[in-house]
């Protein structure tokens, strides 16, 4: 083949696949959704980072930590509810909520979570105002980004970099605070004798902080997230999302070109601020777009660029795509509440709250005290001298509260039956046991029961060990009871 034939195309002259990120500069904007944006973020970040450091009295068995995720004693505490293991289905239960609580506001309003609660959206905005109290507004990051690598640029980048190294450090480390008592991790933390985990973490995660947030941005929520692709099955022409009424805007023209024009033009002056302030860099105007996460800084900057050339504000906004139609026919918008409260949200809700309603009832009606028990196999019952039989026990007993509790074990079920611990001697053996539960432990106690000779019995039965507290509280388990021959003797 000839090197030099034109009809074979060189390398260089390949069309790629691939397109080359192009920064996105936000410009600064002021308005209704954005003071609204502030105050999410502020409120998350708060939370973040304030969180484990709430102290909540559960009495001196307990940690003191208001939200604390105990994986050395599996325990979760979230201020005065505490789950055990065994009821990880609290914890399901709220996984399940949160899920179809993003359905819920999906279909009422469109990427909500994505423009204003989610983490990557957070931090994405922290770093975005980082970005221009250092290197100034839109204009000038873009021309500092096109400059060339002098000494200022270097000492600049380096400054910015830092802040963004010392907020992801602080929210990396905010993270752990979570897995054990706050006050005391921090002080370890600093003296170098914390937990090898503790750091691993806190690097992993200050890195990918700094990573996404600071670097990749828009690419996470495009490329990376996988919600944007699902929330579609959940979008109609009755939702609410960040539309721009086409029809009222085109064709696009600045204000000189309206007065040369020889048709009216649309309202739409092609001032490019809903670009300019898109934090994803996109043109709402092209219609729904994967990068928009309907934040709606756009209708604040639509809105001020209507408002200096007298026109009506609304050319983007927060509409249905069924309000756009009725407003480009002249018909009324329908009510807010019958947009919002209709039978695809109120089905998401009624589940969502059903769910909800169903882990109340739940807490509140489940016992503090838990009793399993597990039957000795080998062997499984002994004949003692006496005639009588003999059968072992092993029982766990739960307390779940932050005291000690005295629990009464007692038979029900097994005729003239008496109940003993691997502590006692035999003839001690009694219809019930007095025992003391530690506060917030599992305690494991052997037990036999006995039931003597002449009672009329099959070979195997059931019967139920009752435990019991002064409260009134307690559980039952269900076991059975094997002898040496049927009928008795």
């Amino acid at each position: 083949m000839n090197a030099h034939d034109p009809s074979v195309s060189s390398h260089s002259d390949e069309l790629s696949f691939y397109e080359k990120r192009k920064g996105v500069f936000p410009r600064k904007v002021d308005g209704n959704f954005r003071r609204f944006k502030w105050a999410v973020m502020a409120f998350c970040l708060i939370v973040y980072w304030g969180t484990p450091w709430i102290r909540w009295d559960r009495g001196p068995w307990a940690p003191h930590q208001a939200v604390l995720i105990d994986l050395a004693h599996r325990r979760f505490y979230m201020f005065q509810i505490e789950i055990w293991p065994h009821e990880f289905y609290f914890v399901a239960g709220l996984l399940i909520m949160a899920g179809i609580g993003l359905f819920l506001i999906t279909s009422a309003v469109g990427r909500a979570w994505c423009g204003y609660a989610c983490p990557q959206t957070v931090w994405t905005d922290l770093f975005q105002h980082v970005d221009r109290l250092i290197d100034g507004d839109r204009n000038a990051q873009i021309k500092l980004q096109n400059a060339p690598w002098t000494a200022s640029k270097v000492a600049r980048r380096t400054f910015k970099w830092g802040v963004y190294l010392g907020i992801s450090f602080f929210t990396g480390g905010a993270w752990i605070f979570y897995f054990a008592d706050a006050p005391t991790l921090q002080r370890e933390f600093w003296t170098g004798t914390a937990d090898s985990v503790a750091y691993a973490t806190t690097g992993l995660l200050t890195f990918t902080t700094f990573w996404l947030g600071g670097f990749m941005r828009e690419q996470v929520c495009v490329y990376m997230c996988p919600w944007p692709r699902i929330q579609t099955a959940m979008l109609d022409e009755k939702s609410l999302t960040v539309t721009y009424k086409h029809w009222r805007g085109e064709p696009r023209g600045s204000v000189k070109a309206a007065v040369k024009a020889a048709s009216p033009l649309g309202d739409c002056i092609d001032c490019l601020q809903c670009v300019a302030v898109c934090p994803t860099g996109i043109d709402i105007r092209e219609g729904p777009q994967i990068g928009c996460i309907t934040c709606a800084l756009c209708v604040d900057a639509c809105d001020k660029a209507m408002a200096q050339v007298g026109r009506p504000r609304g050319l983007i906004d927060y509409c249905t795509l069924e309000d756009a139609n009725r407003e480009q026919h002249g018909e009324e918008d329908a009510p807010l509440l019958k947009t919002i409260f209709r039978p695809r949200t109120l089905i998401y809700f009624g589940v969502w709250a059903s769910i909800g309603a169903a882990l109340l009832f739940m807490l509140g009606t489940r016992t503090r005290l838990d009793l399993s028990v597990a039957k000795d196999r080998n062997p499984e019952f002994v004949m003692l001298s006496d005639g009588s039989v003999r059968n072992g026990f092993t029982l766990k007993l739960r307390n779940m509260e932050g005291r000690p509790r005295p629990v009464t074990i007692a038979l029900d079920g097994l005729p003239q039956g008496a109940i003993y611990t691997d502590e006692m001697e035999a003839d001690a053996a009694r219809s019930a046991l007095a025992v003391e539960v530690p506060a917030d432990t599992t305690r494991r106690i052997r037990v036999y029961a006995v039931q003597p000779r002449g009672v009329a019995r099959p070979a195997d039965f059931a019967f139920v060990l009752k435990a019991t507290d002064k409260q009134g509280g307690g559980d039952t388990s269900q076991t059975t009871f094997t002898t040496a021959q049927g009928n008795g003797e």
